[in-house]
């Protein structure tokens, strides 16, 4: 089990995350429009969570504290806290101006337009 969580550790470095103790849930559909991807953040603030989006890319930083600061000892301790890192690679470019992100009962909602433009156009011969 010990070299499975070291195998872990290090993919998560490899792939987007650089707190090998969490990594949120993170679901990334796709619409005729847009990208949608939401994570579970719960017990975040807005002003706790980071997301850079650029040209087909998503990445999303935080951190979550720890537990109550009056806490002497802990019997059990199942939640991930610490920093976190999530990076998305899309398979299509997005309109970066439109971005948008919510945050409610602790699901993060980030909705990527598609770039719009895309396709085929004719090349004139000069």
């Amino acid at each position: 089990m010990r070299d499975l969580l070291t195998l872990h550790d290090q993919l998560g470095s490899v792939i987007g995350t650089d707190a090998p103790g969490w990594s949120p849930a993170v679901d990334l559909c796709e619409t005729p429009e847009a990208f949608i991807l939401t994570a579970e953040l719960p017990g975040l603030d807005r002003d706790a969570i980071d997301i850079q989006a650029e040209d087909s890319r998503i990445a999303i930083r935080g951190e979550r504290r720890a537990g109550p600061p009056d806490c002497e000892q802990y019997h059990r301790i199942e939640r991930g806290q610490g920093r976190f890192a999530r990076a998305f690679v899309l398979p299509e470019p997005i309109e970066i101006e439109l971005v948008a992100a919510d945050l409610q009962d602790g699901v993060l909602t980030v909705t990527l337009p598609k770039a719009l433009g895309r396709g085929a156009r004719r090349v004139d011969i000069s």
